[in-house]
């Protein structure tokens, strides 16, 4: 059985006030925006972690290790590419 939890938030007025708007446009009670809000915040959370992996492993297959290598390599490519 699904056990709900109340917790309470505190917001500038004027975000409330949008909030409010947003939540009455959109037909929700404002625990659904916030609801879903938590999950699209978390969500984008995993699939930037998820890009920060791939992208790492891809630096480290290539010798990556500092921001001048970045650069470095940015040059190189551009300077093959013209």
């Amino acid at each position: 059985m699904r056990v709900a939890k109340t917790v309470s938030i505190t917001l500038p007025p004027d975000l409330l006030v949008k909030a409010q708007t947003f939540a009455q446009r959109e037909h929700r009670t404002m625990s659904e925006l916030f609801r879903e809000a938590l999950r699209r915040y978390m969500a984008d959370d995993t699939e930037w972690d998820a890009l920060l992996r791939r992208t790492r492993a891809k630096g480290n297959a290539l010798g990556i290790e500092t921001e001048a290598d970045v650069e470095r390599l940015s040059d190189e490519f551009r300077h093959d590419k013209g």
